[in-house]
């Protein structure tokens, strides 16, 4: 597929990094031509030093004849002024970054639909709405549900004192009723087969269905927290989207040290906010840190947000989000057990992802897990396609693509082994690595 990114920012730098080890054909427009050097270097790609709503540097980039375009710069206004014109100039699909919540309305996608703009994404609320999730569930780092709660994945840190713990996958009770689908284990990503076992400490997500939910908690020892009072440090747009969906459950108290963000926020939401620097310990106390059940750093400064983390877990929170922007502190913070991670990038990429994929596939969904490196998929099966030509285990899948579960048609889900046939219509959770969607692209893709 050919892809023009407009935007070199750190959106677009993560998207063209993973795209390109997807054998697309990249292009990256952007005015920084140090940095666009360096992204020369680092992947195999090309690269126009200029404005993407150039005229000239659209045509030069090749954009009569590119599959998607992508425009994630940090600007709003330059990024729909392009995707306007790679309309016009022949672009097959048009993605592109906002920050006003107002495009995502119905009424306003239907009018750039007709202009030519197929997608808005809007990181800060699309991260949002998954601390939303965390926080709704805070026993678990990842919660993503699949035909309304059909399947389910969970991803959970399991410790010492779980039932699961030191046993073959293939030994495990109930184990019709779920699959663990992969492990994070240190900085490595494990494809589980029956012969494995959970490590304490492990990084572990199932696949299960509702009814057995609770069953798969405790089998990772888990209890259940119930969060009504939580402190947010950052007066951040992720900040202000959160607190426009916290239900009246929960109360929320937004420290920010910078006084004119602070009265910016406060204007605009219906918590809260205290001019106080969230990283002084002498100032959580104040705040009465030890009477919260969550603390949510979304500070722009990555290291600011693990230490205040770490600050909190040491007055006894429990459950601790963190947005850690710089893809390479990542492992820290999984090391130091900071909790759920929130990573903008890696949500534009799996929205993105979607769009990458065969015309002739039905993807419903596209999800980049963030702490290993697999990615979540939801297709539909079409007729005479390989995926519904035999059983599982007759269809020579590589080892690195796995099915987790089908949902027919009527809605019920169940989790796939080696016998089921997956037949027209059903819908296919599947898991891969992030090199493999083009090999799982292929077992969905319409015989000619």
């Amino acid at each position: 597929m050919k892809i023009i990114i407009a935007g070199a920012g750190e959106v677009g730098t993560h998207l063209a990094e993973m795209l390109t080890r997807q054998d697309h054909s990249i292009t990256v427009i952007d005015e920084d031509g140090e940095h666009l050097r360096k992204m020369e270097q680092d992947n195999d790609l090309l690269t126009i030093e200029g404005s993407p709503t150039s005229i000239k540097n659209l045509k030069d980039a090749g954009v009569e004849d590119t599959d998607l375009f992508i425009a994630v710069t940090p600007h709003e206004s330059q990024n729909i002024t392009a995707c306007l014109l790679a309309t016009n100039l022949g672009a097959k699909k048009k993605v592109a970054r906002v920050d006003n919540g107002e495009y995502l309305e119905e009424n306003c996608q239907k009018f750039f639909s007709k202009m030519g703009i197929d997608a808005f994404i809007y990181p800060e609320k699309l991260a949002a709405e998954e601390i939303m999730t965390s926080l709704n569930r805070s026993w678990v780092r990842q919660w993503l549900e699949f035909g309304d709660g059909a399947l389910i994945l969970i991803g959970m840190k399991v410790r010492g004192g779980a039932p699961i713990l030191n046993k073959r996958l293939q030994d495990l009770t109930n184990s019709d009723h779920y699959r663990i689908v992969a492990i994070r284990r240190d900085l490595q990503t494990i494809v589980p087969r029956g012969s494995d076992e959970v490590l304490e400490g492990d990084i572990v997500y199932f696949i299960t269905t509702h009814n057995f939910v609770d069953h798969v908690r405790k089998e990772a020892g888990k209890e259940v927290i119930q969060v009504r009072d939580l402190i947010i440090m950052g007066a951040s747009k992720i900040t202000e989207q959160l607190c426009g969906m916290l239900p009246k459950s929960m109360q929320a108290k937004v420290l920010e040290k910078d006084k004119v963000q602070a009265d910016k926020l406060s204007r605009n939401i219906n918590q809260l906010v205290v001019n106080s620097d969230a990283t002084d310990p002498n100032m959580l106390q104040e705040e009465d840190i030890e009477d919260m059940d969550a603390f949510v750093a979304m500070s722009s400064k990555t290291e600011s947000n693990i230490l205040a983390c770490l600050e909190a877990k040491r007055h006894g929170i429990k459950k601790t989000i963190a947005e850690v922007e710089n893809m390479s502190y990542i492992p820290l913070a999984e090391q130091l057990d900071i909790g759920y991670i929130v990573n903008k990038k890696l949500i534009a990429a799996s929205y993105i992802y979607q769009y990458t994929l065969d015309a002739n596939v039905s993807v419903n969904r596209v999800k980049c897990l963030t702490h290993v490196d697999v990615e979540v998929l939801e297709l539909i099966a079409k007729v005479d396609t390989k995926i519904t030509s035999a059983p599982i285990y007759q269809l020579d899948l590589p080892k690195d693509i796995f099915i987790g579960g089908v949902i027919k048609p009527n809605g019920v889900g169940f989790i796939a082994n080696g016998k089921t046939l997956i037949e027209a219509g059903d819908r296919v959770v599947v898991f891969c690595r992030s090199a493999s969607i083009k090999n799982v692209s292929a077992h969905f893709r319409q015989r000619n």
